[in-house]
């Protein structure tokens, strides 16, 4: 059973909880993007596990008729056995989702297996256009990237870039990595003809993205993680379409140790829930 402390940023251990979540967030205008807590299998048993837990979700979603996605991460699904295993995997995903009418994002994770995400998601995505991959501002390589994924039907989220990359191949500061992120909305607002996903907490990222979108015309969407300034979220909703982005599941403990170390109101928040103030 997930703590209190940790119940702010992570929705539950079962698919039950997480499509509880969903259906609440639906009541507020609010899409939610289901991630089973999971990465980094060396052996193909769990991501068979994970594979059919996102068959059953998704089933779930459709069942309830909410507003939900899934997303999935690469290592989840078996790329660190092999591609094979992760594409077998995928693929099996990607045909329940189109037999429910079901969104499927992949998630980014190291520069390590950018190659795989993108080959398997343009792989994909002209055959089923429900489909969406996650890329990273931080990526010295990402505006390439946006040049290619530019051509492709689907989604694109724009996150900054949360692992430790070498220099070799990301921007290491953060003034940088700002700009980067700017740079990379540039693209996408001005060679897109839709499927923008602003994937950032930061107010002036936001508002960015909002002046692209009066100079440009061009639909965009705006996604947040569970827990992280939530009353924004409520708020943006009346305006535009937000995703939360809502992890579940038993390996939530990572998760929530990360999510402590991100923000200081975040370590605050852990503080307090503690010491019971």
């Amino acid at each position: 059973m997930i703590p209190p402390i940790a119940s702010r940023f992570v929705a539950g251990e079962t698919e039950r909880d997480v499509l509880a979540h969903a259906r609440a967030l639906d009541a507020e205008g609010i899409n939610s993007i289901c991630n089973l807590l999971g990465e980094h299998y060396d052996s193909p048993e769990p991501a068979a596990e994970d594979r059919e837990a996102y068959c059953s979700l998704i089933e779930g979603i459709g069942e309830a008729g909410l507003d939900a996605s899934v997303s999935v991460k690469p290592s989840q699904l078996g790329l660190g056995v092999s591609e094979e295993c992760f594409r077998a995997n995928l693929e099996r995903v990607v045909e329940r989702a189109a037999e429910h009418g079901a969104f499927v994002w992949l998630d980014m994770e190291d520069h390590t297996t950018t190659d795989a995400t993108l080959d398997a998601y343009t792989d994909h995505v002209d055959e089923y256009e429900d489909l969406g991959v996650c890329v990273q501002a931080n990526l010295k390589r990402t505006p390439e990237d946006l040049h290619r994924l530019a051509d492709h039907a689907g989604k694109v989220r724009l996150v900054k870039g949360a692992y430790d990359e070498p220099a070799e191949v990301a921007h290491r500061e953060k003034s940088r990595v700002d700009e980067a992120y700017r740079e990379c909305l540039d693209v996408m607002f001005a060679e897109f003809d839709g499927g923008i996903a602003v994937g950032s907490h930061d107010p002036t990222m936001v508002e960015y993205a909002k002046d692209l979108h009066d100079t440009h015309g061009t639909d965009f969407e705006i996604q947040m993680l569970m827990g992280v300034r939530e009353d924004a979220q409520r708020d943006l909703a009346e305006q535009y379409e937000v995703h939360q982005y809502v992890p579940y599941g038993d390996r939530w403990f990572a998760y929530f140790y990360r999510r402590m170390l991100e923000r200081r109101e975040n370590l605050l928040f852990g503080l307090r829930a503690l010491v019971g103030r």
